[in-house]
């Protein structure tokens, strides 16, 4: 994927690490590495976000979800298709460089808000695994 003129936002290389379960976003000489995890916490669908303020859903037992495909959405986006059935939600470019930036911080609110919920990053129930 090439990077647009005058927009830092849109990373010049992408890469999808299979064994570290992450996807690694270059832009320029900085790279971040987001595990499917974190994608699939965050995701920018509805059903993820909600409709409005308040509404967000907060997600659970995703620690060992796995990508299935990553796909370009026109030259703005990236479509993700996760292994439990999650496929909506466009990352636009500026969207997915706040989550490699703002990675550490992100991640710890969540953290806090599992805690608070009293929720696990564990999926409940029998866990089928490829190898």
């Amino acid at each position: 994927m090439q990077r647009k003129k005058n927009n830092r936002q849109v990373p010049n290389k992408i890469q999808v690490h299979k064994q570290k379960a992450c996807v690694e976003l270059t832009y320029g000489s900085d790279s971040f590495l987001l595990s499917y995890e974190y994608l699939r916490v965050f995701s920018p669908s509805a059903e993820v976000r909600g409709h409005g303020i308040g509404n967000e859903v907060l997600q659970v037992g995703k620690k060992d979800v796995g990508l299935i495909a990553i796909e370009p959405a026109g030259n703005y986006a990236l479509k993700l298709v996760f292994d439990d059935g999650h496929d909506s939600g466009l990352y636009d470019w500026a969207y997915l460089h706040h989550l490699a930036t703002q990675q550490e911080s992100l991640w710890q609110e969540y953290l806090d808000r599992l805690e608070q919920a009293g929720a696990s990053r564990q999926a409940v129930g029998i866990q089928i695994t490829q190898i």
